[in-house]
């Protein structure tokens, strides 16, 4: 294997990942967050088949290990306990779109000649918090003036929901379409928070949390972590002949105060951030073949399939109904792994995990959730839209 920092200083014509792994998602009772991140980290490296002391860059995506669990530092102590010094370390934290801004970091220390080797690891330990203490932490990310007033990221759910089906004249059941379809694909990933079906009838009747949506429009409280190994296509060659190459990223914001947007129904921070995306790749939405969206609200997938370009505004319900967004059967298959809905959401990990997600579809690794995939997309969204990042993937030709 290379040696470390062999080439720094000359930049990448193309970044590659050669290595991901993703932990159980859900309840994790025993571990604290440097353990999930270990856990995650040891396993991406053993799937690359690189040593931690090759590492030249290790980055942490983690948006509140401070608030929940008292714990700073853990890019450092990661370090440690993986044994990568003297690589450099930082923490990534963008909210609810750490992971993807890890991406988009990781990405650009390669594409720079900074690193040979960087190691991205995304996690959070939530459940040992009670849901007040959790909703509150994670209620930080709105602005001053909305957040002293109590508002809170459901509410501007509930509130985008009420607003989309009144104007596109969207039915209810869709959105209860869209967690059902989501609950069935977690149903074959073993890492997922719930591996259950849920009835559509079982989504419109479950409790009331910000009319109009329910329950079971909303992602869980989840532990997780997930991780990804990147290098330059040259450096990915000398390990693996099966690879994956980021050919497009970008990231983007909107206005943090929310209401100040001009159409609540867009999120400008997914339009900018797909457009440079696939400017940079060369592709279009037409050439996807796999998505994983940030469904933190089931509202949420609507608003990205619209903003990336997959459908009119407006239209996206009516391509969930017809079954565009299945995994077996639809054109084009979104959240093959569950998405945040079923998988769960550890909020710094689950930028990174969407992109594991594609990672193993391209790789044909990810049976039995495979589609029929050359490119996918991810797209890791930070508080209701505040902060975005969209990233494309294929195969290595």
């Amino acid at each position: 294997m290379p040696s470390r920092r062999q080439s720094a200083g000359e930049a990448a014509d193309r970044v590659a990942v050669i290595g991901a792994s993703m932990t159980k998602f859900g309840q994790r009772e025993e571990e604290w967050i440097l353990e999930l991140l270990s856990e995650a980290g040891l396993e991406c490296l053993a799937d690359a088949g690189a040593e931690a002391s090759d590492v030249d860059h290790l980055y942490v995506s983690n948006m509140a290990s401070g608030e929940f669990e008292g714990m700073t530092g853990v890019m450092n102590a990661l370090a440690h306990d993986l044994g990568a010094m003297p690589a450099y370390t930082q923490r990534i934290d963008q909210t609810s779109s750490s992971g993807g801004a890890g991406i988009y970091a990781a990405w650009q220390s390669i594409a720079s000649g900074a690193s040979d080797l960087t190691l991205l690891v995304g996690g959070e330990k939530m459940t040992h918090r009670t849901t007040g203490e959790s909703t509150d932490i994670i209620a930080s990310v709105t602005h001053p003036a909305e957040y002293k007033h109590g508002v809170t990221l459901p509410s501007f759910a509930g509130l985008t929901a009420r607003h989309y089906l009144e104007r596109f004249d969207a039915p209810r059941e869709s959105l209860a379409t869209v967690a059902a379809k989501n609950h069935k694909n977690g149903v074959d990933n073993p890492n997922a928070q719930f591996q259950k079906e849920v009835a559509v009838d079982t989504i419109l009747e479950s409790p009331v949390i910000a009319d109009p949506l329910r329950l079971y429009d909303f992602c869980p409280v989840t532990d997780g972590s997930a991780a990804l190994l990147f290098c330059s296509e040259e450096t990915a060659r000398e390990y693996t002949d099966d690879y994956v190459v980021i050919s497009g990223i970008d990231g983007a914001t909107d206005t943090h105060v929310v209401h100040e947007r001009e159409d609540p129904t867009v999120m400008g921070g997914v339009v900018e951030s797909g457009e440079g995306a696939y400017e940079m790749s060369g592709y279009g939405p037409d050439d996807i073949d796999v998505a994983e969206l940030h469904d933190m609200f089931t509202i949420l997938e609507f608003l990205q399939m619209e903003g990336l370009g997959f459908a009119e505004q407006g239209e996206a319900w009516e391509l969930v109904e017809d079954g565009y967004t299945e995994r077996d059967t639809g054109e084009l298959p979104i959240n093959t792994s569950g998405g945040l809905k079923s998988k769960g959401h550890p909020l710094g990990a689950s930028g990174v995990a969407q992109a594991v997600e594609i990672y193993e579809q391209l790789m044909g690794e990810a049976s039995p959730r495979q589609v029929d995939a050359d490119i996918g997309l991810c797209c890791n969204v930070g508080g209701f839209g505040n902060c975005v990042i969209t990233t494309i993937m294929e195969a290595a030709q």
